[in-house]
C-alpha cells in the first residue's frame, strides 16, 4: 500500500505511518497539499496528515485542504513526539548558534530555546531540516528531527528531549478517496456554518449536549470572502450513521447554512505513552 506524508524520510509523518500500518510504502510529498492531490490524483490510495499537537495546537492549513477536496477522513493516530537537536558528526553543543526546522517543532520546543540562546529559522520540514543542515555545511547551526533523521543523514544527535513537555503527541489523520464504516468505536469529524445570529452556535451544539455525544474536539476557522464569518469543525465520539450522532446531525442540518460529514472512522484507543 502506499502512503503519502509531508517532508522528507525519517520526518515524524512517516514515523506515524510506520506505526500505524505496520507494512506501507510511506511516499514522501513536498506539502501538505501535494498529499492530498496525491490521494486524489488516485496516486495514492491513502495519505497521512498531521491535525493538530497537544503543544502547539493545530495545523489550521490541513483544515483548510480537509474542506477543499472531496476526500474522506478514514482513521486517526496518536504519536509521541520525541524531538532531537541534531549537529555534524563533529559538532559541539557550545558552538551551536542557530537552530532550524518545521515551525510546529520549533513552537514545541521554544522554551529550551530561548533557555539556551538559540535563534530558531523555520524550514519546510523536520526531517527536511537535517537534510538542509547536511547540504549546508555550517557547524554553528543544528536541526530539531527524529533520532530516525539523524541515523538517515548521518549526524549527531547533541541532546535528546528537547521538547518544553514531555506530554508532547501529535494526532493524525488518514485520509482516502472512499468512506470508512467503523464496525469499531467509531469518531465523526464534520463542518459547518451558521448564521451571524445571537444564539445560532449555543442551539447547534445544544443538539450532542441534549444527546450526551462527547465533543473532542472543535475548530473555528474564516470563512474565505465572508468577512468576520466562520467555519466550524467538530470532532465527536460516535458514528454519523447511528443513534445518537445521527440525530444530532439531523437537528444541526436544520439550522446550518452548510454541513459536511469529513469522515467516519475508528476512533484510536491505544494507549497514550
Amino acid at each position: 500500500m502506499r502512503v503519502a506524508f509531508q517532508g522528507e524520510p525519517g520526518a515524524y509523518s512517516e514515523e506515524a505511518g510506520m506505526a500505524y500500518y505496520g507494512q506501507a510504502d510511506m511516499v514522501p510529498y513536498e506539502s501538505f497539499a501535494d498529499v492530498f492531490d496525491a490521494v486524489a490524483d488516485e496516486k495514492c490510495p491513502a495519505g497521512l496528515i498531521p491535525i493538530e499537537n497537544s503543544l502547539a495546537g493545530s495545523i489550521h492549513q490541513n483544515y483548510d485542504l480537509l474542506l477543499s477536496h472531496e476526500l474522506h477522513i478514514v482513521g486517526e493516530y496518536f504519536l509521541r513526539v520525541r524531538h532531537c537537536l541534531i549537529g555534524f558528526p563533529d559538532a559541539e553543543l557550545s558552538g551551536i548558534r542557530r537552530v532550524i526546522s518545521h515551525p510546529q517543532a520549533l513552537g514545541q520546543c521554544a522554551g529550551h530555546l530561548r533557555e539556551m540562546g538559540l535563534k530558531s529559522e523555520a524550514v519546510y520540514d523536520t526531517a527536511g531540516s537535517v537534510k538542509l543542515l547536511k547540504e549546508s555545511g555550517d557547524r554553528d547551526c543544528a536541526a530539531i528531527a527524529s533520532r530516525r533523521a539523524a541515523e538517515i543523514y548521518g549526524m549527531r544527535i547533541l541532546r535528546e528531549g528537547m521538547e518544553d513537555n514531555p506530554e508532547n503527541y501529535t494526532r493524525f489523520l488518514e485520509i482516502a478517496r472512499q468512506p470508512a464504516h467503523p464496525s469499531t468505536e467509531a469518531k465523526t469529524s464534520i463542518v459547518f456554518s451558521l448564521k451571524n445570529e445571537a444564539g445560532t452556535l449555543y442551539q447547534s451544539l445544544r443538539a450532542f449536549a441534549e444527546r450526551g455525544i462527547d465533543l473532542t474536539k472543535m475548530e473555528s476557522r474564516p470563512l474565505v470572502g465572508k468577512i468576520w464569518e466562520y467555519l466550524f469543525y467538530i470532532d465527536f465520539v460516535g458514528s454519523a450513521d447511528e443513534e445518537p450522532g445521527r440525530g444530532a446531525l439531523e437537528s444541526l442540518q436544520s439550522r446550518a447554512l452548510m454541513l459536511r460529514v469529513l469522515g467516519c472512522y475508528p476512533r484510536f484507543h491505544d494507549e497514550i505513552r
